[in-house]
């Protein structure tokens, strides 16, 4: 599989002279500028600067979820990035493309903290769910409006490994989504009497009929890229290992593709709009119907957090 490095033309530098026969120094780049010396335990940040792409590669500290401390560190790199535009836009933007995907072998994301809902549940910490829910609705809504203030930046999904639940929620709030031909992707909340309650309807619904959007939630089945792709949940169907070349090969070497994709990504926004509001509401439905589980729906979600557990292991 080909990196980052290894795809990225070497860009002429931008600098600027000081007078005949000096020496040529080189103009500091904003992006990075704001990601130097961020750490994280839970992303790998790389950039392209040439293209001013941004990739947020998981790398997970534990379980390949939504922890707690997952979503914080989502939701400072959204901060970050939101800082670097200012008040408003003006000529070119200091960054076009940002893009998530995954270091963890074959898998993207495998979606919300089971063992966390199953704690907050037992303890009866309806107030503790809520908040986790509406931390999951901001980082997607986030990530689907243009850092939530329709800045010209478009979001991708470079999706390399498997994608269920609340991975596939956080997939579908990517303006592009990109998948390798092998991927699986997957609503499984069904099977312990739950739904996708951050964000999967809102998405889903306004990128195919909202008729096959239930069937597929309703389901609990496991869909291939393949598939979602001849539905158009999908915009870009790559072969195994080259997902990472599909997305620069869909851009184009030019970018001349950037400015019709970020209209057309507005155009979508006004025609059928996603408020913060709509995914709240429908994240509160999902904590009252939490509070419903049985103990038998209680054990096998909690079945599912080994799975995540063995699925886990990020590549040193």
């Amino acid at each position: 599989m080909k990196t980052v490095s290894q795809l990225v033309d070497l860009a002429p530098d931008r600098s600027v002279a000081s007078g005949a026969g000096t020496a040529v120094e080189q103009l500091p780049d904003p992006v990075e500028a704001a990601i130097s010396g961020q750490r994280f335990s839970e992303f790998d940040l790389e950039y392209d600067r040439q293209k001013k792409i941004l990739f947020c590669y998981f790398k997970y500290s534990g379980r390949p979820c939504f922890t707690p401390a997952l979503l914080r560190e989502a939701q400072s790199i959204q901060r970050v990035v939101r800082g670097l535009f200012g008040d408003r836009v003006i000529g070119e933007p200091p960054l076009r493309y940002m893009v998530l995907g995954s270091r963890a072998d074959n898998v993207w994301n495998l979606g919300g903290d089971l063992e966390l809902f199953s704690t907050l549940i037992r303890n009866r910490d309806r107030a503790a769910l809520r908040r986790y829910a509406h931390s999951c609705c901001e980082v997607g809504f986030t990530n689907a409006t243009g850092l939530g203030f329709d800045l010209p930046v478009i979001s991708v999904a470079l999706v390399q490994g498997d994608a269920l639940g609340g991975g596939f929620e956080a997939v579908l709030s990517s303006n592009l989504i990109v998948a390798e031909r092998s991927v699986k992707f997957g609503l499984p909340e069904i099977l312990f009497n739950l739904f996708p309650g951050m964000g999967a309807y809102s998405f889903l619904a306004r990128r195919i009929a909202p008729g096959i959007a239930e069937r597929i939630i309703m389901s609990g089945e496991i869909y291939g890229a393949e598939q979602l792709h001849a539905l158009g949940v999908v915009d870009v169907l790559a072969p195994d290992g080259q997902g990472l070349q599909a997305f620069y090969d869909f851009i184009g070497r030019r970018e001349r593709r950037y400015a019709a994709q970020r209209a057309l990504y507005r155009a979508r926004r006004l025609v059928n709009p996603v408020t913060f509001e709509e995914m709240t509401r429908i994240a509160d439905l999902w904590v009252e119907a939490a509070f419903k589980l049985e103990e038998s729906d209680l054990k096998r979600m909690e079945r599912l957090v080994a799975a995540q557990e063995r699925r886990g292991k990020v590549p040193v």
